[in-house]
């Protein structure tokens, strides 16, 4: 959906003449600074991923952080960091992703680097899979270590939405097993030889969008795609609440 400013109107919802110049229509959840009209293709895509000491944003830290920007169809840029959480890196955290202790001994902490993500983050659309895990533990770190830019980048901003290509991945793909990230890139032939690795992993990611939006129910348009994945989060949240339901 749109939401136009408010602004005069006759009672037929046509604008009074000579004010349509004035008026503005933004798409909810799009950055203000990116042309919603445009295909969201043609604006650089900032995919993160990270490692972590756990599951929770609150009492977990990062110790693995990767961003990948594409646009029009093509990786552009990566980085990653390696990130001493000042604590130990609990065995079965590390059985998921590899990193040890040892391999963030002597790494910078969040706070350290924290300008250096977001100036990977800016002026692009944030995305990640499975996004509301990696928003998460980002947002967290960034509230923990008081960063507060004069000027955030879209990811940073509680009001933009982060594009989620695994959002698609269940509509497109519902009969599939797994959506899981490694499922998708296997069955859109997509090579992730490490997996839980930041980088490899938004890579991948990257990639699986690129290949869902060649479905033709995937919108092109900047805004147009996000009113869907807003459309799309609820019915499949609407859809978790019943099969939790007690009967």
């Amino acid at each position: 959906m749109k939401v136009a400013d408010p602004c005069g109107c006759f009672p037929t919802g046509r604008h009074y003449p000579g004010i349509a110049h004035l008026l503005k229509v933004r798409a909810v959840g799009v950055a203000s600074e990116l042309d919603a009209g445009i295909a969201w293709m043609d604006h650089p895509i900032a995919f993160l991923d990270v490692e972590t000491t756990g599951r929770n944003p609150a009492t977990d830290r990062l110790v693995e952080v990767a961003v990948v920007i594409g646009r029009g169809g093509e990786v552009l840029a990566r980085q990653s960091w390696l990130i001493n959480p000042g604590r130990p890196i609990p065995a079965e955290s590390t059985a998921v992703h590899g990193i040890k202790d040892e391999d963030v001994a002597g790494k910078p902490s969040f706070v350290e680097v924290a300008d250096e993500i977001l100036a990977a983050l800016a002026g692009a659309i944030p995305a990640a899979y499975n996004a509301s895990f990696d928003k998460g533990f980002l947002l967290a770190e960034l509230e923990r270590a008081g960063v507060r830019p004069e000027t955030p980048p879209p990811a940073m901003r509680r009001e933009v939405d982060w594009i989620d290509p695994l959002t698609f991945a269940r509509e497109l793909y519902k009969k599939e097993e797994s959506r899981a990230l490694g499922d998708m890139a296997a069955l859109l032939g997509i090579s992730l030889v490490n997996a839980h690795r930041a980088t490899d992993d938004a890579e991948a990611a990257l990639r699986v969008l690129y290949a869902l939006s060649k479905d033709p129910r995937v919108p092109r348009a900047y805004g147009s795609f996000i009113q869907e994945q807003r459309r799309l989060l609820r019915v499949q949240d609407e859809a978790r609440a019943r099969w939790r339901r007690p009967t």
